[in-house]
């Protein structure tokens, strides 16, 4: 299976195959987007889309077509409904087809859906939970298309929470250490930071900042007058100019951990019961140098770079060292195609 995260900046494509050895990479790979591809979650240029997931395919090397991909959070409506007991799916899909004007507020023609059965109404039996999430038909089709578009199969398309939820709980032995353990997650990608609070491997609080790894690129562009591209070219691996540490990278640090102890405070505000025990690094932006340890001094909280690759075999076709040092950026697509193949 294929998982494919579609980000503002970068198309990221992993493959993973199960056996009973586990899970293993057999390809991946990391190819940046042209600035206004993808805007806010969405799509805007379908064909540059297209020839960038192009473009991944053939420098992965990866052979499958079968595909899961994600829609954001903020696209996507869930409510918690209740439903009679003993229905097939078919029969509750039908039901909630027919009730749907009461727990959607889009016409039906205009939305796609799913649900789950969560359980047993409590003190009555004769009732189940059920989760429904519906999601404008238009936002799910424009991935499908470009994926068409590109040679390629959407057999899943899956919540970005749920599937980061999903690489977690699976790869990160520290999530699970305790039926008790309580991790914040910290996702830092180009134009948001999304921090969610994990219980018992549950996702219980999530919030979203306008903030990303773009701003370095943007200070770039001010401080030494360069284009989007070059400026871009650089936050990720280019020869750095004199005085970029200091000039740069220093004040948006400071702004990231301002912006992770501010979320952490909130959290705390609205849930004054819960503890967090551990606070985990995920996105590109993770990578910057100290970064965790920095943030661990400021918090006086266990921090570190989430490792997704713990418990995952690794093909010998794959470059191991390259992989290693876009591990963190890799979690939502690893995420994904767990789910797929789940």
């Amino acid at each position: 299976m294929l998982g494919v995260d579609i980000s503002s900046s970068a198309v990221k494509l992993i493959e993973l195959s199960r056996s009973a050895a586990g899970y293993k990479v057999e390809a991946y790979g990391v190819v940046p987007l042209a600035p206004r591809t993808v805007v806010e979650k969405n799509i805007i240029d379908i064909n540059a889309l297209v020839e960038t997931i192009e473009e991944a395919i053939k420098l992965s090397g990866a052979k499958d077509t079968d595909t899961a991909v994600a829609v954001s959070d903020s696209s996507v409506l869930t409510k918690e409904i209740e439903l009679p007991a003993g229905l097939t799916d078919l029969q509750m899909e039908m039901q909630i087809e027919f009730e749907a004007d009461q727990h959607i507020p889009y016409p039906i023609e205009e939305i796609v859906f799913d649900f789950y059965v969560l359980g047993p109404v409590e003190g009555n039996q004769h009732w189940v939970r059920i989760l429904l999430a519906a999601c404008r038909r238009d936002t799910v089709e424009m991935r499908r298309r470009a994926l068409r578009m590109a040679g390629l199969a959407a057999k899943v398309v899956n919540i970005e929470s749920d599937a980061l939820k999903l690489a977690c709980t699976l790869l990160c032995n520290k999530f699970t250490e305790s039926a008790t353990q309580v991790s914040a997650i910290v996702d830092i990608g180009n134009t948001t930071t999304t921090f969610s609070v994990l219980v018992s491997g549950k996702i219980c609080y999530t919030q979203n900042q306008m903030f990303g790894g773009e701003l370095i690129i943007h200070e770039i562009q001010r401080r030494y007058g360069m284009s989007y591209q070059k400026a871009s070219d650089i936050s990720r691996k280019g020869a750095r100019p004199e005085g970029y540490e200091d000039d740069v990278i220093r004040p948006f640090k400071a702004l990231l951990l301002q912006n992770i102890a501010r979320s952490l405070q909130l959290f705390y505000s609205s849930s004054q019961s819960i503890s967090i025990d551990r606070l985990f690094l995920m996105g590109g932006v993770s990578a910057l140098k100290d970064l965790a340890t920095e943030l661990e001094a400021l918090l006086h909280m266990p921090t570190e770079v989430a490792n997704p690759l713990s418990k995952l075999q690794i093909s010998p076709s794959v470059n191991q060292s390259s992989l290693s040092h876009d591990a963190p950026a890799m979690m939502l697509a690893i995420g994904l195609a767990l789910g797929g193949l789940d």
